[in-house]
């Protein structure tokens, strides 16, 4: 079966026209004969918005292609309960869920993540008052309801992945686990001292859950959040790959094509499971 996986695709930023352009990714992914598609995360600032989109992109593909999406902090903004995020809102709506492969060992497992400040240990003399504080000012995410603070929340997805990879375990499958933020320190950019983006990394992710997947021995882990185009890259057992296609406009190019749809083929990851 082919699997086809994105991240980051932000409709809103990138000013996308999204009828036009849920026209041409249904048409992309079918010629490509793409059977299940996988977005994780950040489609647009309004998790209501963001579900409307793959209702459309699913009802185009009809029933040759299987859309299935995560939350990224940016979907999380507005449109949504911290409990509704929790919940099996929608059957498209893959976190802390499985999707078995027909005719295969494979499994598809999707939590939508969070973070625990951990990648912003370079920066000693902070507290996780500091980092609440900064995040309630200046990042995106001050704007997301939740009944808990970071570290718990971060406990919380490492205890829902932990109990979705031992059931995989026990089952003898296959996975290809695929979550919004970043899994390993690898992946983190480290700006000189009194740089505002380390304090940002406090935002990023937790290497935690990468020592998760790896203990598991978890055979692909796809994510993004991070702007960036690595090549995919093998721990352990364990290979990670960043599909995100990030922000096109005034203010910030991070794309490596002329158009958004250029770009998102580049930055797709294809898996014949």
């Amino acid at each position: 079966m082919k699997i086809a996986v994105t991240s980051d695709n932000h409709f809103d930023v990138n000013r996308l026209d999204v009828s036009e352009t849920i026209k041409a990714q249904a048409d992309y992914l079918a010629n490509e004969n793409v059977e299940i598609y996988l977005i994780a995360g950040d489609l647009f600032n309004d998790f209501g918005k963001s579900l409307a989109y793959v209702r459309r992109l699913q009802a185009e593909l009809g029933s040759q292609t299987l859309v299935k999406f995560i939350a990224g902090n940016h979907d999380m903004v507005q449109g949504v309960t911290f409990a509704e995020l929790e919940s099996t809102i929608d059957v498209s709506y893959m976190h802390n869920q499985f999707l078995d492969i027909p005719g295969t060992n494979w499994r598809l497992i999707g939590n939508n993540g969070w973070y625990d400040y951990g990648f912003a240990d370079n920066l000693p003399d902070k507290t996780i008052a500091n980092f609440e504080t900064w995040k309630r000012a200046y990042w995106i995410d001050g704007a997301i309801q939740q009944t808990m603070t970071d570290g718990e929340r971060m406990d919380l997805v490492l205890d829902e992945s932990t109990k979705q990879l031992k059931m995989a375990e026990k089952a003898h499958k296959r996975v290809l686990y695929y979550t919004h933020f970043v899994p390993r320190r690898d992946y983190i950019r480290y700006a000189p001292e009194g740089n505002i983006w380390n304090m940002a990394n406090a935002y990023m992710g937790s290497a935690r859950l990468g020592k998760l997947l790896e203990k598991f021995k978890t055979e692909i882990v796809v994510f993004g959040h991070m702007h960036i185009h690595p090549k995919p890259k093998k721990f352990s057992e364990t290979v990670y790959y960043d599909q995100a296609v990030g922000y096109h406009n005034k203010r910030i190019n991070e794309w490596q094509h002329n158009t958004f749809l250029e770009e998102w083929q580049a930055r797709l990851a294809y898996f014949e499971l």
